[in-house]
């Protein structure tokens, strides 16, 4: 895919392609390939970076889009310039077997339950654990993710937390899907469902289903970016994958972060992060 993907690019233009594990091609010096998450996408905030450095930078932008498992799995492999994820644990992971050469915390917003406005387990207002054990005691319709996205990873680890395992039960449905389209069946069957705010907020009124858990001080959903190794990836667009890095990290590309979704919804859907410390954030 990646020699696919650099044949067609010919201007600073940003495009979205599926993702796919290809071996890498010979680098194309006007090109960037970002590896990314469906969250990205689906809150929109994707095409907003990607338009903004492509426009600054001169560069043609191509995303590879995949849950944050598939994304670091390719990133492994070299099929790209650099990741922006939100899988913290398996980003460090992903590090220390010598795939990246740099970290740096970019963004971050927060993890929120949503579900059917008669909310029939009771748990609004309650704390996401306390919230996941009553849906899971009510065997009250749950619709999650399924395919190790950062999402997914995070909602699992909350189900641990709250003591339960609900893989194989009747009331939880998987989907395999990104986000927008597992929400979409969480309303199709009045379920509850555990998404980040910056892909709800675009989609909100489609779907029908209000926050009825938020605010958990345990549920920052945080994004970092990664160049990924060109020395132990030869093919890797190092020069392009730094300048993005830069960029974004810049209080310049922090702004453009800081602006998405305020005119739509009064409030950004994501809290540029560049200045803060990841500890501060997680909660274990």
């Amino acid at each position: 895919m990646i020699h696919l993907i650099r044949s067609l690019a010919s201007a600073a233009l940003a495009t979205f392609i599926l993702a796919a594990p290809v071996a890498a091609q010979p680098i194309n010096s006007n090109e960037l390939i970002i590896l990314t998450t469906t969250s990205t996408q689906d809150s929109g905030i994707l095409r907003i970076l990607t338009d903004a450095f492509a426009k600054k930078s001169g560069l043609a932008v191509k995303a590879i889009v995949a849950g944050s498992g598939d994304i670091l799995k390719q990133g492994a492999r070299g099929e790209g310039d650099l990741l922006l994820t939100h899988s913290p644990e398996a980003e460090k992971a992903w590090m220390a077997e010598g795939n990246g050469t740099s970290r740096a915390l970019v963004m971050y917003n927060d993890f929120v339950i949503i579900g059917p406005a008669a909310d029939p387990a009771k748990i609004k207002g309650l704390n996401a654990a306390a919230a996941l054990r009553r849906i899971a005691e009510t065997k009250t319709p749950f619709v999650s993710r399924g395919d190790q996205s950062g999402t997914h990873v995070r909602e699992l680890a909350m189900w641990k937390r709250a003591g339960m395992e609900p893989k194989g039960q009747a009331w939880y449905r998987e989907t395999g899907q990104g986000q927008g389209l597992t929400m979409d069946v969480a309303s199709q069957f009045q379920a509850y469902a555990f998404t980040d705010r910056g892909t709800y907020l675009p989609h909100a009124k489609r779907i029908g289903l209000p926050i009825l858990v938020e605010n958990d001080h345990g549920l920052y959903n945080i994004y970092h970016v990664m160049q990924l190794n060109a020395a132990k990836f030869p093919k890797v667009n190092a020069k392009a994958g730094q300048a993005f890095a830069d960029w974004i990290l810049s209080p310049e590309g922090q702004a453009v972060i800081a602006d998405v979704g305020k005119a739509e919804y009064g409030r950004s859907l994501f809290v540029p992060a560049a200045s803060k410390r990841e500890e501060d954030l997680l909660v274990n």
